[in-house]
């Protein structure tokens, strides 16, 4: 049977590929693996290396989705590019409000929502006495009248109201723009409903982020044999490079930048839920490691997490805030070290005798 092999660069791979997968065997390789294999290589023999490579089995092919997992994907990332794009208005927004004076992201939280939104819409109509800007104030924000009328006393002039109308209307035109793709990615993912729901019972683990992480692996947990093939897959591991018997920077590699991201966001919101496991170990690794290993370690124990519970069709099950603690085996020992250190800091404690 012939067998195609193909560097994956960029996106130039995929017409190609595409068109052959129906009626040949195509393997689309990492451009890593290829250097690491020794053997001459150069732009004019590029092809003719890759078919030796394939041809011995020196190489092993990555992951291509089918068809269907494919549209899901372009359909999950191009909403994802939208959202980062919208953060970027939003942030031009705030840039203009600022030139101008006007210091509502001080006040509110979110500047765009329906009381920022209301007060900015007034400020483009004309209006610029902070007092009745401030009165537009709905629900919490009305207890911060005194602040707000301060943070809208400025300088807003017509050149910073049309700069903000037209930011509003891109804002709104990219809100829609993602309305749509949602809609399409539930229909699109509507085979998965029961992974969706099993990956939504994980702390921190919203719709979005399960749809991204069912487009990303293509829900089928069979193509990685263990947690570890799926964490190191997708980058959320330490990377391993040792020579010499010496280990150098154990930084993770690149993976799939938009199955990290979006983890990474599931593991900023588990790390602020009240008694859980996950943000327990954030909490004891952030204190040892930093804030940003604590989440990658955090990503990863979701999306190994994932793979168990898509593997075995079972909820999430939470060990709790106090495992740590509980898996001790020898407690009077984990005491004793306890009361050791106590001790050292001036704090003598005499323990019980446990009968």
């Amino acid at each position: 049977m012939s067998v195609v092999g193909m560097e994956s660069t960029g996106v130039y791979w995929k017409p190609v590929y595409y068109l052959l997968e129906d009626v040949l065997e195509c393997q689309l390789l990492n451009p890593q693996h290829l250097k690491k294999v020794p053997g001459r290589k150069s732009d004019v023999s590029d092809a003719v290396w890759i078919a030796q490579l394939v041809e011995h089995g020196l190489v092993r092919p990555s992951f291509v989705p089918p068809p269907p997992i494919r549209a899901l994907r372009d359909l999950t990332r191009y909403r994802t590019t939208l959202v980062q794009e919208r953060t970027r208005e939003t942030q031009r927004l705030h840039a203009v409000l600022e030139d101008a004076g006007i210091k509502l992201g001080v006040v509110a939280t979110d500047i765009l929502g329906v009381s920022g939104r209301a007060m900015i819409t007034a400020l483009i109509a004309g209006e610029r006495d902070p007092d009745v800007l401030a009165d537009l104030a709905l629900g919490r924000m009305r207890s911060k009248n005194a602040a707000l009328i301060e943070a809208l006393t400025g300088r807003f002039s017509q050149h910073h109201a049309l700069l903000c109308q037209l930011m509003l209307d891109r804002i709104d035109t990219i809100n829609a723009s993602i309305d749509a793709l949602s809609i399409e990615i539930e229909t699109q993912t509507a085979p998965f409903r029961r992974q969706l729901t099993l990956l939504d019972t994980i702390p921190g683990v919203n719709r979005r982020v399960a749809e991204v992480i069912i487009a990303e692996t293509g829900g089928d947990m069979t193509r990685f044999p263990t947690p570890a093939d799926l964490s190191s897959w997708a980058g959320m591991c330490p990377g391993n490079n040792e020579s010499a018997g010496k280990h150098f920077s154990g930084r993770t590699r690149p993976g799939n930048p938009w199955l990290r991201g979006a983890l990474g966001q599931a593991a900023m919101s588990a790390a602020r839920t009240k008694h859980t496991y996950l943000a327990e170990r954030y909490s004891r690794l952030a204190r040892r490691r930093g804030k940003k290993r604590a989440l990658v370690a955090v990503g990863r124990t979701i999306l190994e997490s994932s793979w168990h519970m898509l593997t075995n069709d079972a909820p999430y099950a939470d060990l709790g805030p106090d495992h740590f603690t509980n898996r001790v085996k020898d407690r009077r020992r984990q005491a004793e070290r306890l009361a050791h250190q106590l001790h050292q800091l001036g704090y003598p404690v005499a323990l019980p005798e446990v009968a």
